[in-house]
């Protein structure tokens, strides 16, 4: 019968693989798990069903741009879809509501916010649905960089309705997976279908920034009369680009969430309708984006996490033909990401797991061989070699970077892993600067042995350490590179570490950006306003009301390391010190981690300070020993519970811990301890 639908309606003669698995055990009635590489026929495989089954399939899909595309492609296969969004008009609300009554709909599309509605819950629960199904389903993951809250109804809508649910998404690794099914099935154990994560059609590549208009410009050129997308990190960037291509001959548009819904909806429709079209976007373009014959997508900036690049390329290439991706990245990117992290109202465990994916995605960026090999490795998929990203192109020049690597941790540790690239970057080339003269780090054996590089070059040297996984930034210190456990063998010379050469790019003259305050002081400067910024919410008014922004500057520069100090800032008048010195002396003297309950009751105790060597030997393993793997995290009660209790064996770590934390964190647990 799914044979005869699938070529009466959908016009195919055979499934494409997986497809047929997925398709029996939805019409059986079983809950599905469903992880396909974008492009790979998800949409089939619940459309598919709704048409086997008696009743209607409720589909929860996150974009009204999403379910218009849908539910016209059915309507003009024939089928009767209808879709309940915030952005139908009155008549087309009557036609779908029409169509229940009748009993003639099979697919209603709704979206996710309209479940908090009852009187939305009334109505599905007095129609024949025949069940579930969830798309975009890693949209219900609160670590994940597409989190829709109202995502958390649908488990408790499924126990309303009490039928089958299908989940279906593209972007799901292995943490991600564990969480859909405990929030979408809670008690039930779904049939999962892996699929894989590889789409062998789309080339692979990634460039450090050298003139990138440029590069973007000679990129599009040579592909000329083809359909492509750009995402840039600004609404501005969007725009200037998009002129720059039209300029040169090209078709283009731009598209982000600062213009009027109307023009973002003619957008849309321009690029779905016209050939050769390049829309270059923010990020709020492209989920639910199903134009096949995308040929390329380029990122002129840094994407924000490995899964955010992993969805945002899959748009390209949807029709199985070859399709070409470019992403640039610099040392500016890599600063931006970081800030919107810092500066961002997320917890800090949320923070820390944001730093890790960024990492993983800088690991990317600066690997060695098979590009892709890398990439399918993060999301527990594998492949031995592509023959289809640059790097299995045209192999990476390496040389033997050991004597520099070293020369950089020597400087972190001399330094006492207090400071950032710039500052490092500054004593390595020996640079007198005011920071240099002020902490004494010209008496530094290390000062100055660097100068065969540039500092560019030394920002190369510092990326890839980075990726190698052998320093990390510390949040807790605004940004200071910390050494991993796997730096240790390379700064004792025993071992040795490959380096790329070309992503060690030699300075060229322009004209220097002047930043609001100096490079050390960025990542406290940010942090700063992320305080600000959830102050200035609480009282519903700007962010200058708190402070402005030279205050902010001159905090981050003098450091007030207390509320004297503090009152005699500039622009701190006694009301603002008693109200905002607090919060603001905690940010800079990093004294934030330390007000959590569970870390309190311990003041003062011996186990208040293995509760604090316990929290760093996790940050040490968020990311597992080599920094690869999924973050995982103990609570800091959970530490604290371990703290008190000081188990002396695995058995009793396990107890405490669970299995899975036990793993990653038993075994430096019991050494913290012995120390």
């Amino acid at each position: 019968m799914s044979k005869d639908l699938l070529k009466s309606v959908f016009g195919h003669d055979g499934f494409r693989d997986g497809q047929s698995k997925i398709v029996d055990a939805v019409i059986a009635g079983k809950d599905v798990l469903a992880i396909m590489p974008t492009g790979g026929g998800k949409s089939l495989c619940f459309q598919l069903p709704a048409l086997a089954l008696d009743g209607i399939t409720l589909v929860v899909s996150p974009l009204i741009a999403l379910m218009r595309d849908q539910v016209s492609a059915l309507q003009a296969l024939g089928v009767n879809a209808g879709a309940l969004t915030s952005g139908n008009t009155d008549e087309e609300i009557e036609t779908v509501f029409n169509a229940l009554e009748q009993g003639q709909l099979k697919l209603l599309y709704i979206a996710p916010e309209r479940l908090a509605n009852i009187g939305t819950q009334r109505m599905l629960s007095n129609l024949p649905i025949s069940f579930i199904a969830v798309d975009e389903a890693h949209c219900v993951s609160q670590w994940g960089h597409d989190f829709r809250p109202d995502y958390l109804r649908i488990g408790d809508l499924r126990k309303l309705l009490n039928v089958p649910l299908a989940a279906f998404t593209a972007t799901a690794d292995p943490e991600t997976q564990d969480e859909i099914v405990s929030r979408l099935f809670e008690d039930g154990k779904p049939e999962v279908f892996l699929q894989g994560f590889d789409r062998p059609n789309i080339h692979l590549a990634f460039s450090v920034k050298n003139s990138p208009r440029q590069q973007v410009l000679s990129f599009t050129e040579s592909r000329k009369g083809q359909s492509g997308i750009i995402y840039c990190g600004s609404r501005a960037k969007c725009e200037t680009l998009a002129q720059g291509l039209r300029s040169a001959g090209h078709a283009a548009i731009h598209y982000h969430a600062g213009m009027d819904a109307e023009d973002r909806r003619i957008a849309e429709r321009r690029f779905q309708l016209e050939d050769g079209l390049i829309v270059v976007a923010t990020v709020a373009f492209g989920m639910g984006i199903d134009k096949p014959d995308i040929r390329y997508v380029i990122h002129a900036d840094l994407p924000k996490s490995i899964e955010s690049y992993y969805q945002e390329i899959g748009r390209a290439g949807r029709d199985g033909a070859p399709a070409e991706t470019m992403t640039l990245y610099g040392a500016d990117d890599i600063r931006l990401r970081r800030s919107q992290i810092d500066e961002g109202l997320a917890p800090l465990e949320r923070k820390h797991a944001d730093h890790g994916r960024l990492n993983a995605l800088l690991g990317l960026a600066e690997a060695r061989r098979c590009r892709r090999r890398v990439l399918l490795r993060y999301f527990g998929d594998n492949i031995e070699t592509c023959n289809n990203c640059d790097l299995c192109d045209t192999p990476p020049q390496l040389f033997d970077g050991t004597t520099h690597v070293r020369m950089a941790l020597s400087a972190i540790l001399r330094t006492e892993e207090r400071f950032g690239a710039g500052h490092l970057i500054d004593i390595l080339r020996g640079q007198f600067t005011d920071k240099v003269r002020q902490n004494g780090h010209e008496k530094l054996p290390t000062f100055g042995v660097g100068k065969d590089y540039s500092k560019s070059e030394w920002q190369g040297v510092f990326r890839q350490m980075m990726g190698y996984d052998l320093i990390r930034p510390d949040m807790e210190r605004f940004g200071a590179f910390r050494m991993t456990h796997a730096a240790r063998p390379i700064l004792r010379d025993e071992k040795k570490i490959e380096l790329r050469k070309d992503t060690i790019i030699k300075e060229k003259r322009r004209v220097k950006v002047k930043s609001l305050v100096a490079e050390e002081d960025e990542a406290l400067f940010s942090a700063l306003k992320s305080k600000r910024r959830s102050l200035a919410e609480v009282l519903n008014a700007p962010a200058y009301v708190v402070f402005a922004d030279a205050v902010l500057m001159e905090m981050a520069q003098i450091r007030p390391a207390n509320i004297d100090d503090f009152a005699k800032l500039s622009g701190v008048g006694a009301v603002k010190l008693e109200r905002y010195s607090k919060a603001f002396l905690e940010v800079i003297n990093g004294e934030v981690s330390a007000q959590h309950p569970s870390r309190r009751r311990l003041a003062g105790r011996n186990s208040g300070t293995i509760f604090d060597r316990l929290q760093a030997v996790q940050l040490e393993l968020i990311h597992g020993p080599y920094g690869h793997d999924k973050p995982l995290v103990c609570s800091a009660s959970l530490l604290a519970k371990f703290a008190e209790s000081k188990p002396r064996d695995m058995i009793a770590v396990q107890r405490i811990l669970g299995e899975k934390k036990a793993e990653r964190f038993g075994k430096e647990f019991l050494n913290a301890l012995e120390d």
